[in-house]
């Protein structure tokens, strides 16, 4: 197992993160979850404050307009950032934006960097990604329709899109549509920029998700799009490619994410164990009780151990694919599984509106299906041990 112990200086940088979120973005969770003006403006002065102190665009290199403070790093803040679904915008490196960014910094031309990547990172504009399409499976990218026909110096793209993140309000969307029908199915996409004021790009609705319609999660038809040739991220045919560079990291980010979640929900079934009574004593008394806390600590360790090794096998430059969907499937499971215990000791304060339990039980569901269904992830684990049992080898556990 390599040694994941946190130096000084990712000390030093959790805890400027954690002071910024005491001081302003938990406070202020009840207005930005109004998503108005008057939150849009609350934000704007957040961002501002986490550029001033330095803390802006953790994700991204130094050259890109980040911070470079490299990926092991931000991977343990992203642990902080995710105990408010508010704090990664608020320190610019929110979905899908983040990724998007990275993409563009790694496969984008020049003239694509200067237009897009700069103003995004700078939190001038916003952007979304579009790539899931209601009439197939999401779990299999090869299969997508949505086309792009060259015209000259042109891409005409027509197709039908949704959960397209984010879309309301962006500047420009990266498309994953079918450059090359006939082409080897993992060179037959191509990833292609659209700005949103283009001919043809309609945004349907935002499709409601758990009730929800704040995150944007559009339904997207493309009717004749025509952008510039140049507006391709890479080469033709690299859409694949590029979407495997952006998910692995991204993957990484959801989890580390989800351990921020996963705390703060332990923290609050704690305290209220210890607060509140009932026949006699106090939930902390009742064997039930202290069983989803012990379960809570041992599996909410696990996840974090499983992920920062997955993290430290990116970094390294190793292959991740396995511990990627390990983390994937099982630190979903266990999201979903604290938030739940941690309702149940609230009782009926639980679901309401006074706690953020609620809201994050309402994500957490949806854990289990993007970036990859629990299913799939499953099946990457168990063909890969299976190959490596039919080879008359065995599976080795770091």
């Amino acid at each position: 197992m390599p040694d994941l112990k946190m130096t000084p200086e990712i000390r030093e940088m959790r805890q400027r993160v954690s002071a910024f979120m005491d001081e302003n973005v938990y406070p202020n969770e009840g207005t930005l979850s109004e998503h108005n003006g008057e939150s849009e403006v609350l934000m704007k002065e957040l961002q501002a404050k986490a550029k001033a102190i330095g803390i802006w665009a953790l994700h991204l290199p130094a050259e890109a307009g980040g911070q470079g403070i490299g990926f092991m790093p931000y991977v343990y803040v992203n642990e902080i950032l995710g105990r408010s679904p508010y704090a990664p915008r608020a320190f610019g490196s929110q979905a899908p934006d983040s990724g998007n960014a990275e993409i563009l910094w790694q496969f984008g031309s020049e003239e694509q960097k200067e237009r897009w990547l700069r103003p995004l990172v700078n939190g001038h504009i916003r952007s979304c990604f579009s790539m899931t399409e209601p009439e197939v499976s999401g779990a299999d990218p090869t299969g997508l329709q949505t086309r792009a026909v060259r015209d000259g110096d042109e891409w005409v793209i027509n197709g039908h899109k949704w959960f397209t993140s984010g879309a309301i309000g962006a500047s420009f969307a990266i498309v994953m549509c079918v450059s090359d029908p006939d082409g080897n199915p993992h060179r037959r996409m191509s990833q292609i920029i659209v700005p949103t004021d283009t001919p043809g790009f309609e945004i349907v609705r935002p499709v409601p998700v758990m009730g929800e319609t704040a995150g944007a999660h559009c339904e997207i038809y493309y009717r004749d799009c025509r952008v510039p040739v140049t507006y391709t991220l890479g080469q033709p045919g690299d859409g694949f490619l590029i979407a495997q560079k952006r998910l692995g990291p991204g993957r990484i980010h959801h989890c580390m994410r989800w351990l921020g979640q996963m705390q703060r929900a332990f923290e609050l079934m704690c305290r209220r164990a210890l607060d509140r009574r009932a026949f006699g004593g106090t939930l902390a008394d009742k064997q039930t009780v202290q069983n989803w806390i012990a379960d809570s600590v041992a599996e909410i360790q696990a996840a974090r151990l499983l992920t920062l090794h997955a993290a430290q096998k990116i970094d390294s430059g190793e292959d991740p694919r396995v511990e990627i969907s390990v983390i994937k499937f099982f630190g979903a499971k266990v999201l979903h599984d604290v938030i739940d215990r941690a309702i149940q000791v609230h009782g009926a304060l639980g679901v309401s509106g006074d706690t953020p339990l609620e809201s994050m039980y309402r994500q957490a569901r949806a854990a289990r299906i993007y970036d990859g269904p629990d299913e799939v992830h499953r099946m990457v684990v168990a063909r890969r041990v299976l190959q490596a049992f039919s080879q008359g080898l065995a599976w080795e556990f770091e």
